[in-house]
């Protein structure tokens, strides 16, 4: 997506390898570079990919795919690898073996909650810490989800029912009723960017890991993370926080809020024509926020 210079490598990683591409050649005085952490489980980097904007200021934007996913695919993955423990793990190698000492970290939807676990472990070096549309606990996400569900009309609801009291939730009419939940709370640009749906599309051809921690959807979570929470433990969150959300966004008010309520000092930011995707759908306001929010933490 970017014009700008791009090196693309791999970092050996539990006898397999993290793919990852970088944007510009390096930051200019007083810049420090942004990690960004995808979302899913189990998605791919390429959705991000309007962050490349942020390399206008003066810094490297630094992406992967974690572990199992898109170029970080594994020929003989097994469901018990993919643990939190894992993902966190694999930021502390990215950094290591990039040399990113002092960095800006923004996480997006899983990839928040990944951030925040991350930060539970007290690193060293985060000048400041994104959090873009990420809930602390999976039960009020669930909750919230399925609040924003019934609101849909009530043949899709009835599709959504039928197909996951079956057990048949791969059919295309559950995919297709799935879609429209989709369209008003993940990303309301329709049809998606090409970026957008490059990762769509690369979670569809692997699902593995989405399966295994989340499920087969947003709102019908039944996989390895549906008790995580971490709400008691915000506060241990150290760095300087913003958070983001879309005014439709599955990431609810209830959601953004806990999030934002729970680490001290946190600042919050909503999108007013955005879901949960707001760096897609509302991109120039979206730089512009964060820009200014780098810069005041540099």
């Amino acid at each position: 997506m970017s014009n700008r210079a791009v090196v693309e490598g791999r970092i050996p990683f539990k006898g397999n390898s993290t793919w990852y591409r970088i944007v510009d050649h390096g930051e200019a005085p007083g810049k420090l570079p942004l990690l960004c952490l995808h979302g899913g489980p189990g998605a791919a980097h390429d959705y991000l990919e309007s962050l490349d904007a942020m390399a206008a200021t003066g810094r490297r934007v630094i992406y992967y795919d974690q572990l199992g996913c898109a170029n970080s695919s594994l020929s003989h993955p097994a469901p018990e690898m993919w643990t939190v423990e894992l993902f966190v793990e694999e930021i502390d190698t990215v950094r290591k073996s990039l040399g990113l000492e002092r960095i800006h970290l923004l996480g997006q939807s899983w990839g928040g909650m990944l951030a925040m676990e991350y930060m539970l472990t007290q690193p060293q070096g985060i000048a400041s810490l994104t959090i873009a549309s990420s809930p602390a606990s999976m039960k009020q996400w669930v909750a919230e989800a399925n609040r924003l569900r019934v609101k849909l009309p009530a043949e899709v609801q009835s599709a959504l029912d039928r197909h996951e009291a079956a057990g048949t939730t791969s059919d295309p009419e559950y995919i297709a009723a799935t879609d429209a939940f989709y369209a008003q709370h993940v990303c309301r640009v329709v049809p998606p960017p090409e970026y957008v749906a490059r990762s769509f599309a690369k979670l569809a051809a692997n699902p593995e890991v989405y399966n295994t921690m989340n499920g087969p959807n947003e709102f019908f979570v039944v996989g390895t993370l549906k008790e995580w929470d971490i709400i008691d433990r915000l506060p241990e969150i150290n760095a300087p926080t913003l958070v983001t959300s879309g005014k439709y966004d599955e990431a609810t008010p209830l959601i953004s809020g806990t999030v934002y309520t729970g680490i001290p000092g946190a600042r919050w930011v909503t999108f007013d024509h955005s879901s949960h995707m707001a760096h897609v759908e509302e991109a120039d306001r979206y730089m512009q926020v964060l820009g200014a929010w780098l810069a005041e933490n540099e």
